[in-house]
């Protein structure tokens, strides 16, 4: 089996010839040391917030643990004060309105540099699945030099391929279209998209062959392999990646054996949401990320708001990079119904794509003076209104004796993204 190509950039930057944990994590302490130190002293926020800390006592990894957390809150109130650079500098911002923060919106700064290195490790990790020969169709936001889609063109065309740069799927039956004439076989999209296309396909006998797609910018469902097989003949490579980690973060290999971390650029740690102690390899709690090289905006132990296991443990692919193994979904996604009990939208997406009628689906809360009604609405050929409360009953968290309130009902599932909104369930 082929090992992983992010196994040759990391060895390049760690000067070795093999990206083995040794090479890395030394290379790692001291790109640790050195953000912390340059943190400190450029940046207004770290300045405050590590103004006791001694950068010299990182004598090992296991020290990240005594650095405080930086909160999402910290970004969207005060992002200025977390600048390293000149703002001549700043090459690209970011404001980034997620389901994950409230009040303002983040800002994220990017150099020049900072944006090289993204393309780059695009460039490396879709060579993973993609060769020169193919067509590559972009359903990200492509629009915006220095965005999500115009980095990935960009690390593409390193490769030779060609790159259709098409957007958010927003209209399925020109997506459709734009598939089959532009002749694409590589698709990469956001899950609950690329999801709908393939089932809208398959349920109006359109037949296209695809060999990769690669899913991003949102929960990836569980029957979504199954799904890109059936409908495409493609292989499923997930890739997790947010703005505050330069949109890059980690990448499957051929083995599918998880995501492949950027190594070279990011710490991922994994802790107990409520204590915050780190927790051992693979063991689910939140992702907490550390920038190695960001020049605009480290981030050093950033609580992402997302469940994650990790894995240290060689991949069958022969790398020793590490892996996250899978991601879960946003901790605090789920919500309370009348009646008793708790669902999340990520339960959602793996109880409903399993049915295998099920085009898209959205959901809301109700309200009312007595509880919440949880309302989903779903696009299904054919719809089986018991069976899809069924599928929907079995992404409930209820002790015995709940009795939740839930309505299923037929309709057009209003649910739009361009990637940077994640799936919710919305409030009515």
């Amino acid at each position: 089996m082929t090992i992983t190509p992010l196994d040759r950039r990391i060895a390049a930057a760690t000067g070795t010839e093999k990206a083995e944990r040794g090479a890395i994590e030394a290379y790692q302490l001291q790109r640790l040391r050195e953000t912390v130190s340059r943190a400190r002293r450029s940046s207004r926020f770290y300045r405050r917030l590590l103004a006791d800390f001694d950068p010299e006592s990182l004598d090992s990894l296991s020290k990240l643990a005594a650095l405080p957390f930086t909160l999402p809150s910290d970004v969207a109130s005060a992002p200025y004060d977390f600048l390293c650079v000149s703002p001549r500098d700043v090459e690209r911002i970011v404001t980034v309105t997620t389901s994950g923060t409230t009040g303002r919106p983040k800002r994220v700064f990017f150099t020049q540099g900072d944006q090289e290195r993204t393309i780059d490790f695009f460039h490396h990790g879709m060579s993973t699945f993609t060769a020169p020969e193919d067509t590559v169709m972009i359903c990200m936001p492509c629009d915006t030099p220095g965005g999500v889609g115009d980095l990935l063109a960009r690390g593409l065309r390193r490769l030779g391929c060609r790159v259709v740069p098409y957007g958010p799927i927003a209209d399925y039956g020109d997506a459709v279209a734009a598939l089959l004439r532009e002749n694409v076989t590589v698709l990469v999209a956001i899950p609950c998209q690329a999801l709908s296309l393939a089932r809208r396909m398959m349920a109006r006998g359109v037949r296209h062959r695809l060999h990769s797609v690669l899913l991003s910018a949102d929960y990836i469902p569980a029957p979504s392999a199954a799904i890109v097989e059936k409908a495409w003949g493609a292989r499923l490579f997930p890739h997790f990646g947010m703005t505050e980690t330069g949109y890059g973060g980690a990448v499957a290999c051929k083995a599918g054996a998880g995501m492949h971390i950027r190594e070279a650029d990011l710490i991922f740690e994994i802790v107990d949401p409520v204590s915050l102690t780190p927790l051992e390899d693979g063991a689910v709690g939140e992702l907490v990320v550390t920038t190695l090289t960001r020049e605009a905006m480290p981030l050093i132990r950033y609580r992402t708001g997302d469940l994650a296991s990790l894995t240290s443990e060689r991949c069958p692919c022969g790398s020793a990079v590490r892996r996250l193994e899978r991601v879960y979904g946003r901790i605090q996604s789920a919500v309370a119904l009348r009646g008793g009990g708790l669902v999340s939208p990520h339960a959602l997406d793996d109880a409903l794509w399993a049915d295998e009628a099920v085009l898209a689906w959205s959901a809301r809360l109700k309200s009312a003076p007595e509880g919440e009604t949880l309302v989903v609405t779903v696009e299904a050929e054919p719809f089986d209104e018991g069976r899809l409360r069924d599928a929907v009953r079995r992404a409930l968290i209820a002790p015995p004796g709940a009795a939740p309130e839930i309505v299923v009902e037929r309709g057009a599932a209003e649910f739009f993204t361009t990637g940077t909104l994640k799936r919710t369930i919305a409030f009515q």
